[in-house]
C-alpha cells in the first residue's frame, strides 16, 4: 500500500500546502480520501486525474471536499477523460451539497460521480476492505480504515477525542491523524485534536506509526510534532507531495 500526500494543510489552503487530499494506491488501484479547496491541482502533478478509480469523503466542510468542482470540470471538458462514472463514497447528502457547490443551476454531478452514501460499518472499495466509524465533529464526519495486503491505513478525519476512532485504529500500521488544534485552555469541544491528543491516540490504539497532518497554517507545526511524540516517539510531520509506503 502506498499513501501520497496531496494536501494536509487544516482548514484551508496554506502557502505550502493544499487542504486535505491522500492518495493510496494498492495493486494499480487508486483511491483518494478527500479533496480538499486547492487540492486537485496538485493532484495532477503526482497522477493522472483520470486514473482516480474512486473518492471516499470524510465530510463535507470546505477544506475536504470543494476542489470536487475543479474534478468535474477536467471530467467534462479536458477531452482527457475516458473512464466510466467514479465512484464517490461520501455522507447522505453529498450528491446534492456539491452539486450546488459547483452550480446552482447545473443538473448534477452523476454524469461524473456514481454517489454511494455511507454510514458506520464495513464495505469494500477495490482491492481495500473499508471500516468507518463516526467521528467527534460538528458535523457527519466519519474515520476510515483501509487494509490490503496485510497492511492497514486509519484515517482519522476531522475529529475532537473519540474512544471509537482508537478502537478503529487498533494495531494500525500507520495512523494518518489530524492535530488541528494548538495546546492551550478554551478550546472548542469535540472539533480537533491538539498533537499530543493525536499521541495518546496512536499510543491507545497501538498503531506502528503516526503521521500528523491537518495543521491549520497560523498553528505551529513542529510544536504539534514535540507534543505527539513526547506520548508516541514514532510520529512524523507530513508535507505535500510525500509518499509512504505502508
Amino acid at each position: 500500500m502506498r499513501l501520497t500526500v496531496v494536501g494536509c494543510s487544516g482548514s484551508g489552503p496554506g502557502p505550502t500546502s493544499p487542504a486535505s487530499c491522500y492518495l493510496v494506491e494498492h495493486d494499480g488501484y487508486r483511491l483518494l480520501l478527500d479533496l480538499g479547496n486547492g487540492a486537485f491541482g496538485a493532484l495532477q502533478a503526482v497522477a493522472d486525474p483520470d486514473t482516480v478509480d474512486a473518492v471516499f469523503l470524510s465530510h463535507l466542510h470546505a477544506d475536504h471536499c470543494l476542489d470536487v468542482a475543479p474534478f468535474v470540470v477536467w471530467h467534462r471538458y479536458s477531452g482527457r477523460a475516458t473512464g466510466g462514472r467514479v465512484p464517490m463514497y461520501a455522507p447522505v447528502g453529498a450528491e446534492r451539497r456539491l452539486a450546488v457547490a459547483y452550480d446552482l443551476d447545473g443538473d448534477g454531478l452523476t454524469d461524473v460521480f456514481d454517489f454511494v452514501p455511507v454510514g458506520p460499518g464495513a464495505f469494500d472499495v477495490g482491492p481495500f476492505a473499508a471500516e468507518i466509524v463516526r467521528t467527534v465533529h460538528p458535523i457527519e464526519c466519519y474515520a476510515i480504515r483501509l487494509t490490503a495486503g496485510g497492511r492497514s491505513l486509519v484515517y482519522t478525519g476531522d475529529t475532537g477525542p473519540s474512544e471509537d476512532v482508537i478502537a478503529l485504529a487498533r494495531g494500525a500500521d500507520v495512523l494518518l491523524a489530524e492535530a488541528a488544534h494548538p495546546p492551550g485552555p478554551g478550546l472548542p469541544p469535540g472539533l480537533h485534536l491538539t498533537g499530543r491528543e493525536a499521541g495518546e491516540h496512536a499510543a491507545a490504539a497501538g498503531a506502528k506509526r503516526l503521521l500528523l497532518t491537518h495543521i491549520p497554517a497560523w498553528v505551529d507545526a513542529i510544536g504539534q510534532l514535540v507534543a505527539a511524540s513526547a506520548v508516541f516517539p514514532e510520529t512524523e510531520l507530513v508535507r505535500s507531495g510525500a509518499t509512504y509506503e505502508i
